[in-house]
């Protein structure tokens, strides 16, 4: 497979390789990913994390273990596999979908090969795409907040509600990003911070209880999120935390924008009831671990509830940005989240 390099994974000497983000921004590791079992840790660890990076980082492996000689059946069975190793990110289940196809054909090394390499110049594209809608939507001079990570750490390009944002820093129209630290892993204070740092984008780590005083005192123009899973009625899967700052955006008349790729819309799920939740360890809600070592503050028998995310309904938010086209409320209400969006609707 040819080389190819992202911010978070690479193709060398026809090998995957992934940045290991649960040890960002202290250190820059790269992982050697050479089975199933490896990108199933990483994924489930949040080594790789981030809806289109998983499918891409999963389609890239079987590629690669196609063009190595890998039989039919136990690339079905990997696969199988790969597909089930986080339940709430479509994005995963619809790549699995094309690489399946690309299975089912005679040519099915060289065609797995192509597909994977052809999704992540998509995803790419994509990326490009949902930062030319938003951009319009960013008022001049604006103080914008974000939650958990929707960069290039999350995606093959530039991201997708960081994508937007970026966009518009490099047109001037960004004073300031406020970073929710995005508990109980940290992916703001870890990773987009981090991006941002990279990226000489002004900005500022809050911890996630602050959002609303920041709103009260009038110093948010927009909230900025990504999404997991997008439902047939328009509700939204994200990250822990998403859905509080819709409340408290909507409370506070604030615009709050989703910005996700086609791929991440199920019009097969009719509302976020129906979008299957993934229940983290409780470990890390209790304490903390990492590069930087380990602390409890919890006690050991502490019962703990710890969803990865939580589901938005569609009536707190006031535009859906995709690669096709941004989504009104109008829109939304009038049932287009209930067709098929694809890249050919744009």
């Amino acid at each position: 497979m040819q080389n190819l390099n992202t911010t978070s994974m690479q193709i060398r000497d026809n090998r995957l390789w992934i940045l290991d983000q649960q040890k960002l921004p202290q250190e820059q590791s790269w992982c050697a990913t050479d089975t199933v079992a490896d990108l199933v840790d990483h994924i489930r660890t949040l080594r790789v994390r981030g809806a289109p990076l998983i499918g891409l980082t999963a389609s890239l492996l079987l590629g690669l273990l196609a063009e190595q000689g890998m039989r039919r059946d136990l690339l079905r069975t990997a696969l199988a596999v790969l597909r089930e190793a986080r339940p709430t990110a479509v994005n995963l289940m619809n790549n699995m979908a094309r690489m399946a196809a690309a299975l089912d054909r005679d040519d099915y090394a060289a065609a797995m090969v192509t597909q994977a390499l052809q999704l992540v110049e998509e995803d790419r594209g994509l990326c490009l795409a949902i930062a030319g809608h938003g951009v319009g939507l960013v008022t001049p001079d604006s103080r914008l907040l974000t939650h958990c990570n929707t960069g290039g750490l999350a995606t093959a390009g530039i991201g997708t509600a960081l994508g937007v944002i970026r966009h518009a820093a490099a047109l001037g129209k960004v004073r300031q990003v406020w970073v929710d630290e995005t508990r109980p892993l940290l992916q703001g204070g870890r990773l987009t911070a981090w991006e941002l740092g990279e990226l000489g984008i002004p900005y500022q780590l809050i911890c996630d209880a602050m959002a609303a005083g920041l709103m009260a005192r009038g110093v948010v123009d927009a909230v900025w999120v990504g999404a997991d899973r997008i439902a047939a009625n328009g509700d939204v899967a994200n990250k822990i935390g998403t859905y509080s700052l819709a409340v408290l955006a909507h409370y506070h008349g604030i615009p709050f924008y989703v910005a996700a790729p086609h791929t991440t819309h199920d019009p097969h799920c009719p509302n976020g009831e129906s979008i299957p939740i993934e229940q983290r360890p409780a470990e890390e809600v209790t304490g903390v671990s990492g590069s930087f070592g380990s602390c409890r503050w919890a006690p050991e028998q502490a019962k703990v509830d710890n969803p990865a995310f939580d589901v938005t309904p569609a009536a707190l938010i006031s535009a859906w940005v995709l690669d096709t086209g941004i989504i009104t409320p109008a829109m939304a209400a009038a049932g287009v989240f209930r067709q098929g969006l694809t890249a050919a609707d744009r």
